[in-house]
């Protein structure tokens, strides 16, 4: 059992050396100049002008006029509330003076 252990490791360390070895096969096409831009290339100007998307996400009229609406429901409601906030307020201080 031991033997073979052994053996064993010992095919794992040469495997492992034989990964760590350099070869000059693919030299040439993993340059830096084949890999990634030059960095003046990636820094340009773009000059492209974008292109509207009639799909786009603007709002349609209705959901827009839902929106307005909604938003003066809340406000009214919340102007209702304030004014019955503020006669509480007022109702209490006059409790509290008599």
């Amino acid at each position: 059992m031991k033997k073979f252990a052994h053996v064993a490791i010992a095919g794992t360390l040469a495997l492992a050396l034989a990964a760590c070895g350099s070869s000059t096969d693919a030299s040439s096409d993993a340059e830096a100049d084949t890999v990634e831009l030059p960095a003046d290339e990636a820094m340009e100007e773009v000059t492209a002008e974008p292109i509207a998307d009639p799909a786009g996400t603007s709002p349609t009229p209705d959901a827009t006029d839902t929106a307005d609406q909604a938003a003066e429901q809340a406000g009214a409601d919340a102007q209702e509330a304030a004014a019955a906030v503020a006669a509480a307020a007022a109702a209490g201080a006059e409790e509290t003076t008599r």
